[in-house]
């Protein structure tokens, strides 16, 4: 609800403006509210949200559920905050090694909200070797970090 100004605020708002002049004499027109359009689809991607499915049926869908509702454990973490992309690259590529050899299944990967490192460890995940020790990966909830972090599950290791 708005409420109409008062006799001293009107006043106190006239003096402040007083020296204020348009800057064309033209009228100005309102433009219609641009529309945003949604981020480019990836529909490739592995890292899209819980609890879709695999398309190869990696991980069954009770397991994305546990993941989801947070009652599955996560069982290690690695955060990137701070490190150059060439660090988090080598530090992630090792941290999975070392996950899978540990019978380790879900762990948590810290990028921060913004930056190079949000965009890069979700396609370093779909790469190479991590390709091959990475089950599904999916944003975090907000408890874990959120956009800010990705749940990674990982394959077992036979």
């Amino acid at each position: 609800m708005i409420r109409k100004a008062k006799s001293d605020e009107r006043a106190l708002w006239l003096e402040a403006m007083r020296d204020v002049r348009r800057l064309s004499a033209a009228p100005v027109a309102s433009e219609p509210e641009a529309s945003v359009p949604p981020p480019p689809s990836r529909a490739s991607s592995r890292t899209e949200e819980w609890p879709a499915p695999q398309p190869r049926g990696e991980i069954d869908r009770r397991s994305a559920q546990r993941v989801k509702r947070g009652q599955t454990p996560i069982e290690g973490r690695l955060d990137l905050h701070g490190m150059t992309q060439a660090q988090a690259h080598r530090a992630l590529a090792r941290f999975l090694v070392q996950a899978q050899k540990a019978g380790q299944r879900l762990v948590l990967i810290i990028t921060g909200k913004s930056g190079v490192l949000y965009g890069a460890v979700p396609r370093w995940l779909e790469e190479g070797e991590n390709s091959a020790r990475v089950l599904a990966a999916a944003r975090a909830r907000p408890q874990h970090g959120g956009t800010g972090a990705l749940y990674v599950f990982l394959r077992r290791k036979r």
